[in-house]
């Protein structure tokens, strides 16, 4: 079985001490591939880095997380972004999107972010990844206007109700990612997700966050994805390598790997 981690900050300080260790075991774990979402300008050398030690591994994604948006610091980020799109080979703009739960004052500049970014990745032909908390709707509602037949991505992290599932599935191109929070006890999306065909779904970690049962509360890895994947396998009542299969082939689809 092979397995690919659609996000994972495996460039963060937190794997500082055993960076390698946790791809390689990863890989060893059937996560032959690892795709990395950038957070700001401070990260890229880093999550860049990390790709050229792993070239057949680990893939990146170029884009300015919404909890990094500030008036002081937005241009010269988005500046950033272009200048990386244009010389280098990223897979998807991302992490991109809205975030509400820290701090409901940045509302509109996030936005203005989001939304320049979207038409970046329209403009390489790029998916998006988004990052959604406390702000589905305003997100959707920026999707739904923004969307085309050249628009395609993820909603990372879905912790929706089924309405949200539909409203995603329903734009054409977008996938919802499918995270630790599905082991979660009481979460509830497990019932959410069992009433979405496995077509519309991708796996993902968010390593180093957001780590599944039973590791809940410890350091997330890429590894990990194996136990998201029993998850899913139990929830629709399926064989996990049918699990690792379709998963796959949707993030080879996606993100044309």
């Amino acid at each position: 079985m092979q397995f690919i981690d659609t996000h994972s900050h495996l460039y963060s300080n937190q794997f500082d001490d055993d960076r390698t260790l946790a791809v390689n075991t990863a890989i060893d774990a059937g996560v032959t591939t690892i795709l990395l979402p950038n957070i700001s300008s401070k990260y890229t050398k880093g999550m860049l880095d990390l790709c050229a030690e792993f070239p057949k591994n680990c893939y990146p994604m170029m884009g300015l997380h919404p909890c990094d948006v500030s008036e002081e610091n937005y241009e010269q980020e988005i500046a950033h972004i272009e200048e990386e799109l244009a010389r280098n080979k990223y897979i998807a703009v991302g992490e991109i999107g809205l975030d509400l739960y820290w701090d409901k004052t940045k509302l509109d500049i996030q936005k203005k972010a989001f939304i320049h970014q979207i038409k970046l990745a329209k403009k390489y032909n790029l998916p998006i990844a988004i990052h959604v908390r406390d702000a589905f709707e305003e997100a959707i509602e920026i999707i739904e206007a923004e969307n085309d037949e050249t628009l395609k991505g993820v909603f990372h992290c879905f912790t929706g109700n089924i309405e949200d599932a539909k409203r995603v599935i329903n734009l054409g191109g977008f996938y919802l990612g499918i995270g630790g929070v599905l082991t979660f006890k009481n979460s509830g999306l497990d019932k959410t997700i069992a009433e979405i065909e496995l077509q519309h779904l991708i796996l993902e970690t968010d390593s180093p966050y957001l780590a599944p049962a039973p590791f809940r509360g410890k350091r997330n890895e890429s590894k990990y994805i194996v136990n998201i994947a029993e998850k899913l396998a139990e929830v629709h009542n399926i064989s996990i390598e049918k699990v690792a299969e379709t998963t796959t082939l949707n993030a080879k689809k996606l993100f044309q790997l």
